[in-house]
Parts: structure tokens; C-alpha cells; sequence
């Protein structure tokens, strides 16, 4: 969520926020939001009808923008045109492309309110302010009752009951139970998780061969 520093309304894109002005004849008569124009507008009043004109022809799902639809149409037709300049990765969506690009940086631009800690992406830092900073555990498991702030908290729990290895290594035939085990694994037989720093630039890479291609593509032998 974004919210506006004047009149501290809520968004729940960077775009709606960019979109939003104090002052105008295009306003929501439910929210007060008001809009730069009336085709704004009009998309806006979606969030609270619910309407959702634009159909994929493939599965169904609906969507309230045309560009929404377009977007989840690549998932279909395998198109990827956003490609990383660090490896060999491909995305459908831009922001998917800019989420990846800081595990090759290691940019942290999500930042706790209520602590000192720092996330890559948007769906971590809510995840964290769930599980750290709220009371709330809605998920419980079906083994024992244990509950959990989220799904993932919970599906992850489960492994203690079940023993499935869901975590696999890339490079190897290896198979873990837990995240944790794998990231270990990955550092100690692989060399993972220590980042090669490029002394010019600073940047931050998850592999060395990562580091040597942005080397190359700067000219630097």
C-alpha cells in the first residue's frame, strides 16, 4: 500500500498514488479520491463495483484493466520480454523483472516501520509486520492446532508431521526439508550465498560468475 503524504489516503499501486490530486471535478463520490480525468475515474469506481469487464479468452479470470489482462495473457502464450542483464533469467512483467534485479544488487527498499529491518520485496515486509508485529495467527494446522500467521508459516510447519522435501538444489540431486537446510547446503557445497562485491561500482552479486558477466559488459578485463 501507498499512501499519500498530505491527505494520508491509501493506494494500492505507486501508479493510483501518481494518479492522485486533491482537487478536482472527477471525484469519487464514495472515497473522495479524486482523479486528473474521467477515464481514471471510471477505471477507479471498479474497486467498488467490482466490475471486472476485461475476460481472458484462454481461462476466464477478469480483470478491471485492460492492461491487467494483457499482462496475465503472457502467461498463457510463454511470452517473456523483460529479460535480466545479469543472467540468463526472463520475466512476463516488469515489476517481476525489477523484484529479481535485487538479488543481484541486494537493495532492500522495504523498510519495517515498527523495527530496523529491510526487505527486497513488498510481499516480505508484510509477511514480516504479520508475523512479528501482530497478535493474529489465523492459520492453524490440521495435525496438531498449532496456528500460524500465514499459509506459508503453516504449509511449512506441516513438514515437521509429513517429512516432505519440498526445498531441491539446483546443482545437485539434494532434497531438504527446510529452507534453512538448503541455504546451508548451497554455501557449504556450492558456494552460495556469499556475495561478490565489484569494487568499482559496489554492486552486490549471489554469484561470481554473475559478477564476471557484469564485468564483461562494463568492458573491464
Amino acid at each position: 500500500m501507498y499512501s499519500c503524504t498530505e491527505c494520508k489516503i491509501w493506494f494500492s499501486t505507486l501508479g493510483y498514488l501518481k494518479q492522485h490530486i486533491h482537487s478536482s471535478k472527477f471525484k469519487c463520490n464514495e472515497c473522495g479520491k479524486c482523479f486528473r480525468d474521467n477515464s481514471l475515474l471510471t477505471v477507479h469506481r471498479r474497486s467498488h463495483s467490482g466490475e471486472k469487464p476485461f475476460e481472458c479468452s484462454v481461462c476466464g479470470k477478469r480483470f478491471t484493466h485492460a492492461g491487467h489482462l494483457k499482462r496475465h495473457s503472457r502467461i498463457h502464450s510463454g511470452e517473456k520480454p523483460y529479460k535480466c542483464h545479469l543472467c540468463t533469467k526472463a520475466f512476463s512483467q516488469n515489476c517481476h523483472l525489477t523484484n529479481h534485479l535485487r538479488i543481484h544488487s541486494g537493495d532492500k527498499p522495504f523498510k519495517c516501520t515498527l523495527c530496523d529491518k529491510s526487505f527486497s520485496q513488498c510481499s516480505s515486509l508484510r509477511t514480516h509486520e504479520l508475523h512479528i508485529h501482530s497478535n493474529l495467527r489465523p492459520h492453524p494446522c490440521s495435525y496438531c492446532g498449532k496456528r500460524f500467521a500465514t499459509v506459508g508459516d503453516m504449509k511449512q510447519h506441516v513438514r515437521v508431521h509429513t517429512g516432505v522435501k519440498s526445498f531441491s538444489c539446483r546443482h545437485c540431486s539434494e532434497e531438504f526439508v527446510w529452507r534453512e537446510q538448503l541455504k546451508a547446503h548451497l554455501l557449504k557445497s556450492h558456494n552460495e550465498g556469499t556475495w561478490f562485491t565489484y569494487h568499482i561500482c559496489q554492486k552486490k552479486f549471489s554469484r561470481k560468475a554473475i559478477l564476471e558477466q557484469h564485468m564483461q559488459q562494463l568492458n573491464v578485463h
